[in-house]
């Protein structure tokens, strides 16, 4: 990507970003979900930040898009949920296991608006295990039959197609291997339905949805069968780099806010920056944004030259290992900053009518999808300890 067309990029999302905020903050203490958050990509060119511009996309390298990424997050959470959902796992499997058809049919449509995309690997008995999962396929001449529930998808009902996960229908022990496919959502055998009892998040679409004997052509197969586990694997490093980027973004709108509020806010005669307990929220709010900052530029750095050798492993486990990383510490970060900023406002941080508490709300799911607590640092673990022999789990 040029110097130029990254700075196009990035004053786009910024112009995005600025015609967004009163539709946002309207929409989220109205509890409703936020059209304008595709809409305004639409116009601003930013529904495709990471396709290739041979297929109608903004090109971005890694550490760019965690950029826009933590820009748009400033905004909220909900918002920055939509591009993950549409191009870290969403755009990011075409981009890389997608026939040529499959990305001239989806890429260019995803970019314009024609085509919004999500990933279905969640399942209600089947999270951090995904290895776990019931949802199943059998193949039908030119098609697979699909069946099965996906849970807490995001942009689960409002997505045209989705990435879904199954599993060969009867197959046992060796040949129970997951596959992965491009599903279109159209037709009654594709039943959506959006999830409304969540704390937070209320302009993102969270959703839930049934395959019941659903169709799907076979060309729409995505990789090789029974590649669908290294699939989703190497997807979700990309989905993990778009969380901690967004994490940063909460961090960083927190830390703003503070500052301001700060400045003007007086108690006992002075504005309460002045107070020594209000400084110490604000340098270690600072600290985590420093800090996370930096670790998600080495980890976009490890994912970018992942990305450019797809057959190395050695970049790859080093781009896995550097984004668990960035994932587990901003994550967290972003959750304390995100109460210390809480803190700092006193009675009205304890109000969706201010910026601190929507973004202590939102933020703590980060902690759960696209990869645990848990599990981010039983990656770190097993790297430290020397590899893969060292995993707690198979």
């Amino acid at each position: 990507m040029t110097p130029e067309a990254r700075a196009k990029l990035m004053a786009d999302v910024e112009a995005y970003c600025q015609e967004l905020r009163p539709i946002e903050e309207l929409c989220y203490v109205e509890r409703r979900p936020n059209d304008a958050i595709r809409d305004l990509a639409l116009k601003h060119n930013i529904l495709g930040i990471l396709v290739p511009t041979r297929y109608g996309g903004r090109g971005a390298d890694a550490l760019t898009y965690a950029r826009c990424l933590a820009r748009i997050n400033r905004e909220g959470t909900g918002p920055r949920t939509f591009f993950s959902g549409q191009s870290s796992i969403g755009q990011y499997p075409i981009m890389k296991y997608g026939s040529e058809a499959m990305k001239q049919k989806y890429l260019p449509a995803s970019c314009t608006g024609g085509c919004t995309l999500a990933f279905g690997l969640t399942e209600p008995d089947a999270g951090s295990n995904p290895l776990e999962g019931t949802t199943t396929y059998t193949r039908k001449g030119d098609r697979f039959i699909l069946n099965g529930v996906k849970y807490l998808i995001s942009n689960g009902s409002i997505a045209d197609a989705v990435i879904v996960f199954a599993f060969p229908e009867g197959k046992t022990g060796a040949d129970r291997r997951m596959s992965a496919f491009i599903v279109p959502t159209a037709g009654e055998t594709f039943e959506k339905e959006a999830l409304h009892s969540k704390p937070g998040m209320y302009t993102a679409d969270t959703a839930m949805f049934q395959m019941n004997d659903h169709p799907v052509p076979a060309d729409h197969l995505l990789g090789e069968e029974g590649n669908g586990f290294r699939i989703a694997m190497h997807t979700l490093i990309s989905g993990r780099l778009s969380v901690a980027s967004g994490s940063l973004g909460v961090i960083e709108d927190c830390l703003a806010e503070c500052i301001t509020y700060s400045k003007e806010r007086h108690q006992h005669g002075k504005p309460i920056a002045k107070h020594q307990l209000v400084q110490d929220h604000l340098a270690r709010i600072e600290v985590m944004r420093a800090t996370s900052d930096a670790m998600i530029e080495r980890a976009a750095i490890a994912k970018q030259a992942s990305d450019e050798k797809p057959g190395d492993k050695d970049l790859l486990a080093d781009a896995d290992y550097a984004v668990a990383l960035a994932k587990y510490w901003a994550s967290n970060a972003a959750w304390e900053a995100a109460d210390r900023a809480v803190q700092i406002f006193g009675g009205r941080g304890w109000s969706e009518l201010y910026r601190p508490f929507r973004h202590l709300q939102d933020v703590r799911v980060c902690r759960i999808y696209e990869g645990t607590d848990e599990i981010m640092k039983l990656k770190i673990a097993s790297k430290v300890l020397g590899g893969k022999e060292w995993e707690a789990f198979k």
